[in-house]
């Protein structure tokens, strides 16, 4: 089924960024076909050696990822999460990466935490528990 999107008006990246945005996004794509524990695996690999990322780069990662694909932009959640994260990680840093649920009704989703909080993302802090996360390495 179909969920109609509005888009917003967003500044586009910079080239850099914007270069470093489609690949993530090509990233991401790729690795959301996988199973959920193949997809951590390699979000544990690809977390080594990054610092913490903070709600402003994350968030600036996700706006860059969201101006470059529609389905990021749109219902992708999966994908745009995946795509943030990597992206962040080309920066050099690791937010939380986070999959979960909710009940009544039922819904999943996937998003990215920095700082302890959801980032850019229209529900508060616990709406969903989470199933699946891959937090920064000396977050325990």
């Amino acid at each position: 089924m179909s969920t109609p999107v509005a888009l917003g008006k967003r500044a586009a990246p910079a080239l850099r960024r914007r270069l470093a945005a489609h690949l993530a996004v090509a990233a991401a794509r790729l690795l959301a076909m996988l199973p959920p524990a193949r997809i951590r695996t390699v979000l544990l690999i690809a977390r080594m050696g990054a610092a913490p990322a903070h709600t402003r780069q994350a968030q600036a990662a996700r706006d860059d990822v969201v101006a470059v694909s529609t389905l990021c932009a749109g219902q992708g959640c999966l994908q745009r999460s995946l795509a943030t994260a990597l992206l962040c990680r080309l920066g050099g840093t690791w937010p939380t990466w986070c999959t979960g649920v909710r009940t009544a009704p039922f819904r999943a989703h996937a998003w990215v935490e920095a700082d302890g909080q959801p980032v850019g993302e229209p529900d508060p802090p616990g709406y969903y528990t989470p199933t699946l996360s891959v937090p920064h390495r000396a977050h325990r």
